[in-house]
């Protein structure tokens, strides 16, 4: 008990969405985290939103920022955006003032980044409290 996906706070009953799925994820996080929810992890071609989306991001994915802002449409209110990058040294890594940047241009919030998993960082983002 006590794994990464505790740290991370997925809940039982979420609707978890993963977006950038490819052969370096953590398939062990994956697990845990269908385990807590009890459920599977929806895919991209789920067409309702999510409590939290589960972005794998590498440096050489495309433009974050699309990404972030793709991610946000998928959300329920009040969801969360789990980002998950290579760490520092490990191919495809993204340095933190690129992941800062994207962050603000698409209009959410930063918690400090977390070691989720040996491979991957992770960052949760949420969007402004009111978006009136």
């Amino acid at each position: 008990m006590g794994g990464p996906e505790a740290r991370l706070g997925f809940e039982p009953g979420q609707v978890v969405q993963e977006i950038g799925l490819g052969d370096d994820v953590d398939e062990e996080l994956r697990a845990g985290i269908a385990r807590v929810i009890g459920q599977e992890l929806v895919g991209e071609d789920y067409d309702d939103v999510v409590d939290v989306v589960l972005l794998w991001f590498r440096e050489e994915d495309g433009d974050l920022t699309d990404g972030l802002v793709d991610c946000i449409a998928l959300l329920e209110e009040g969801g969360v955006i789990w980002l998950l990058t290579p760490k520092v040294g490990l191919d495809g890594h993204v340095e933190p003032s690129d992941i800062a940047e994207a962050v603000t241009t698409a209009g959410l919030s930063q918690a400090r980044p977390v070691s989720v998993t040996k491979r991957w960082a992770g960052a949760r983002l949420t969007t402004p409290k009111s978006r009136r």
